[in-house]
Order: C-alpha cells, then structure tokens, then sequence
C-alpha cells in the first residue's frame, strides 16, 4: 500500500469563551488538518494546531515540507519515515516546529495502518485496557470567581467525573489557596483534583505553595516551572509531598529521557504534536515504565485515547473538548473513565461538513 498524496488544511476554530491560565488568553486555535492518501483507497487523518492560530502557515508549510520523506513510501513502514524524518530536520533542530510536522504525518501513518488492519490503534500497541480513567480539563480556570469555580466543578462531578483539573496562577499565593480550598470543599475528598500552575513559577515560589496545598490532597500539582527547568522543577518534586506532573512541553525520547535522569516529574504527560507522534509517545511511555513512572496525556483527547489503551502505565486522560466538533463521533464515558473506540485506526473522523463551516487561515 502506497501513499500517493498528503493533503492539509487550515482552519480557524474559535472559543465560545475566552479563557484565561497563567500562560495568557486564549480565544482560537489554528488547526492544520492533515490527510494522507494511499493507494488502497485508504487515507489517514490527523490534526496538529497553534493557540489563537498564530504561526499556524508555519506548521503547515513544515508538514509539507515533509511530504518527498513520504510520498511513494509503503504507508506501514512507520519506523522507517520517523527514522528518515528525524535525520533529515537535522540542521533545522529537534525540537519544535519541526517536530510537530514530523507527529502530524507520523499519525496519519498510524489511523492508516489500523484501518487497513481493521483495528483500533490501541489494540495494535498490544490492547492494555478498553477503557482510561479521564479527568475533565476543560474548565476551572483563572478569570472565574470562586463562586464560578465551585459550581463548574460540581457539574464535572455531576456529569460522572472522578477526577477534576483547575489553574493556579493568582495574583498571590494566598488566593490560589483558597481556591484550591473552595473546589476542594465543593466535590468532596472522594473526586480526584489536580492544580496547574502552567510554568508560571519560580522554584521556591513553587515549594511555597506546594507545601501551602499539600493539606488538599492534589493528584498532582502540574507544571509549577518553565519546561526548560529541568533541574529547577527536580528541586521541587523533592521538596514536595504531593507529586510533580510535567512534560507537555518536552519533545522525543531524548527530552524524557532527561527528566526520567533528573527526576524531573513523578509523572510524565506527552503532548501527541510535540513528543514526536504515536511512534514516539510509546517509547517515551515504554521508557518511563522501567522507571516506575505513569503517564497521563496532554490535549488531543480523542488520539490519546487510543495511545493510552494501549499502554501499562497509563494514569489518566486529559478530557479538554477543544477539537471535539472536529470529529464526527465523541469519546463515551463509563463511570468517570472514556472508553477506548474499537473502530479502526483512531476510531474518530473528521467531520467535513463542519469543517467546511469554518474560517480559512
């Protein structure tokens, strides 16, 4: 089976609302749609995106620039474009843009070998579990009152989520404490809650606080430093009872790699744009199980479904609806966790006439 062509697309999916963390508004995305053809009458999709669609012609014309890697290449030698792709970005870096081009193409080549296969993703991977415990992201965020907090995280619990995430970020540590405070209250010691401070801190910033919060009982107190302080946030996850999530921001194996050494994070959470793909997200999960590190995933929640199934050391899913009217089907949910598709390939496709709605960028 040959692949004949890769096609993108760009769109501007916009917010019903703008929302606020400590990483600044957000208020759109600029997703680039990427299909790629195959002889066999078989085309495999994928999406990688920019927030509030700023540089979104950048990653269009890196995944482009990938296509001669591709185009009249068997569509199940995987490994072989990763391996090709990976030695021809090299004078560009490898990390960045240049991933994100390599993970878009790179799962296409996945949702077409599963459909080709008849399988889902997470069953080609080796079939972990049919269904990952998912925490909803997609609220409790930083310009809402505690009044606001409070109610949307008990809709979470009402709507069957076990396990909740909001932002830290406030003007002073003593408010984010009584946020914390608030939500925490509100749903109970049962219901699982996680605090990002999305690289907003310093680290004895981060320790003061993290010591603040550890009477809340937090799942995990997420990304309290820059990405690039490795040995910074290691500080931290030291100092601290409560555990240290990191790592939507690090590229490949060789990023992980480095955390795993420094003890960066008790748990590590790969984005699927900026890890390197499927192909990569696997290795960096393979490799932090010798270490005895789960592994939650960043955004992307109807692909990482699909990656996470398929793994040992799966923790949680990141439920944030963002692209979920992309699709033409929605993840089902089963008493607080989603349930891994066991249609073909990513088990979601995209829903053209929606997309056709949209504004062009």
């Amino acid at each position: 089976m040959k692949i004949i062509d890769v096609r993108t697309e760009s769109v501007i999916l916009p917010m019903a609302a703008p929302i606020h963390s400590a990483l600044g508004e957000i208020s759109q995305f600029g997703c680039v749609l990427v299909q790629v053809v195959t002889d066999a009458g078989i085309t495999g999709e994928n999406l990688v995106f920019t927030l509030n669609n700023v540089r979104t012609p950048v990653l269009r014309e890196m995944v482009h620039s990938l296509i001669p890697l591709v185009k009249g290449r068997d569509a199940g030698h995987i490994g072989n474009f990763w391996s090709r792709a990976w030695k021809d970005i090299n004078f560009v870096g490898h990390k960045g843009v240049s991933i994100v081009g390599i993970s878009a193409i790179d799962g296409a080549l996945w949702d077409i070998l599963g459909k080709a296969s008849g399988l889902p993703i997470y069953r080609l991977l080796g079939g972990h579990s049919p269904t990952v415990p998912a925490y909803h992201s997609g609220g409790l965020w930083l310009s809402s009152s505690i009044d606001a907090l409070t109610r949307e995280a008990q809709d979470f619990v009402g709507q069957g989520f076990q396990a909740i995430k909001m932002r830290l970020g406030s003007a002073t540590f003593s408010e984010d404490v009584a946020r914390v405070r608030a939500v925490r209250e509100a749903i109970g010691p049962q219901v699982k809650l996680m605090a990002d401070a999305n690289q907003g801190m310093t680290v004895s910033g981060a320790i003061r606080l993290g010591r603040m919060l550890e009477e809340f009982q937090l799942t995990w107190f997420e990304e309290p430093l820059p990405a690039y302080d490795l040995e910074g946030v290691a500080r931290v996850a030291a100092a601290l009872d409560t555990p240290i999530a990191s790592g939507e921001t690090e590229y490949t194996r060789y990023g992980f790699r480095q955390m795993l050494e420094l003890k960066s994070a008790d748990i590590l959470m790969p984005d699927l744009q900026r890890v390197g793909g499927v192909s990569e997200f696997v290795k960096v999960a393979h490799m932090a199980e010798a270490y005895d590190i789960p592994v939650s995933s960043h955004l992307f929640s109807e692909m990482s479904l699909q990656v996470l199934g398929g793994l040992a050391n799966a923790m949680y899913l990141e439920y944030m609806p963002w692209f979920s009217s992309l699709y033409n089907e929605a993840i089902e949910f089963n008493r607080g966790s989603a349930v891994v598709p066991e249609r073909p390939g990513w088990g979601f496709t995209f829903n053209k006439d929606y997309i056709k709605s949209l504004q062009p960028c």
